[in-house]
């Protein structure tokens, strides 16, 4: 089914990184959530109000809540797909996320509303009736939220989408809270166990609980989480691919919204090569990025010393020294600075979040390590986070 809507309604759908096509997928998914979700409120509601459950009932009203969430992931996809100008020249993709925030915020609202009316039920409890209506629905309701997660959560990983994705994530908990509420009508009308109100109150949590996932998921990327391993990954393999390239470090990826992302890395080359090669270099470097992983990508050029051989020593020293205090630690930009008396090491050291405050530690263990009798050597050391964190090796 999902191959036949791709085909019947997105030209060149296996183009899934032109953002014309991403936007098709968007508005797709946003259609089809629409028209199934408004489909499922109506049912639901009849069955709801003629068999006076009320969890029948907070299950409809979550359906027409993520027919709304539909028709605004709808409109985030159409504004996210404008061109960039001058007041936003990263474009508007993030657009994609204020919409995703949006639909948690109103996912949010009717859940509290459900408690209430749940909370109403729990202390003045009425009889429900059952009919066959009643349970085809139900059952119809599931199974068709079933066919929506796996739909959405195909069409989100073939453009790789947070907001299908969620929305895939949501459907999946539909399918959960709708077979509760009908083994609750099950067992009131079989038991005669008065919980409709306790499941209309469960539902209702549930809600709540999806909004507040979806609110933190989506807050995450506006506020800037740490990139992508497996883009990480590509991007240093993809540098170091190049032989004249001996290292790299301080790479930052900035996300503005899918299909927008920015990134900057200094690549070490020997100081002995020529700079017009290295910048020819690195100008396909940056080329490729943008061609085979869809980055916009910036390389600072950082030549480096290869033909000292006590700066070479005293490096493969603090190297060692560093790993040997910590694993994940790791030098970069590593120079030396000769004076009558004594050396100055000067690099920079990268700490991980989880060892802040240890600085001063570090600093210590290395200047033991690096005196010798013969020569002084001093450190001049720059503490830096990671912000990303690279794997290690060519």
């Amino acid at each position: 089914m999902t191959k036949l809507l791709l085909h019947l309604f997105i030209k060149d759908h296996e183009n899934t990184w032109d953002p014309k096509v991403r936007s098709a997928y968007g508005k797709l998914a946003g259609l089809v959530g629409i028209l199934c979700n408004i489909l499922l409120f109506a049912g639901k509601l009849a069955v709801g109000l003629l068999s006076g459950a009320v969890s029948v009932t907070a299950d409809a009203v979550n359906n027409l809540t993520d027919a709304s969430s539909s028709v605004v992931t709808l409109l985030g996809f159409k504004l996210a797909e404008r061109p960039a100008d001058e007041e936003h020249p990263y474009g508007h993709a993030r657009i994609e996320y204020l919409s995703a925030l949006g639909v948690a915020a109103m996912i949010l609202i009717i859940g509290v509303e459900l408690a209430k009316s749940a909370w109403e039920k729990i202390l003045h409890p009425a009889a429900v009736s059952l009919s066959p209506v009643v349970v085809g629905v139900l059952i119809a309701s599931i199974l068709l939220k079933l066919w929506m997660s796996l739909f959405c959560k195909d069409l989100g990983k073939r453009i790789q989408s947070k907001a299908l994705e969620a929305t895939a994530a949501d459907s999946r908990n539909d399918v959960i809270s709708t077979l509760a509420v009908l083994c609750s009508l099950l067992l009131c009308h079989f038991l005669n166990w008065q919980i409709d109100g306790y499941i209309g109150m469960a539902v209702a949590l549930f809600i709540i609980w999806s909004g507040c996932t979806l609110a933190k998921e989506t807050i995450s990327p506006l506020l800037g989480e740490s990139a992508d391993e497996e883009l990480v990954a590509s991007l240093r393999d993809l540098i170091l691919s190049h032989d004249h390239v001996l290292g790299l470090h301080d790479l930052m990826v900035h996300d503005y919204g899918p299909g927008q992302c920015f990134a900057s890395v200094h690549a070490e080359m020997d100081a002995l090569d020529d700079p017009l090669l290295c910048h020819d270099i690195l100008d396909d470097i940056e080329r490729d990025a943008k061609q085979q992983l869809r980055v916009h990508l910036v390389v600072h050029y950082d030549p480096v010393v290869t033909d000292d051989k006590e700066l070479n020593h005293m490096k493969a020293l603090v190297e060692s020294e560093v790993k040997e205090i910590e694993p994940s630690l790791s030098i970069h930009d590593f120079r030396m600075v000769r004076g009558v008396k004594h050396t100055n090491l000067i690099f920079d050291l990268v700490i991980p979040y989880s060892l802040k405050g240890r600085e001063a530690e570090f600093k210590k263990r290395i200047d033991e390590r690096v005196q010798f009798e013969n020569k002084k050597y001093y450190t001049v050391i720059t503490f830096e986070s990671p912000f990303s964190t690279l794997p290690q090796g060519k």
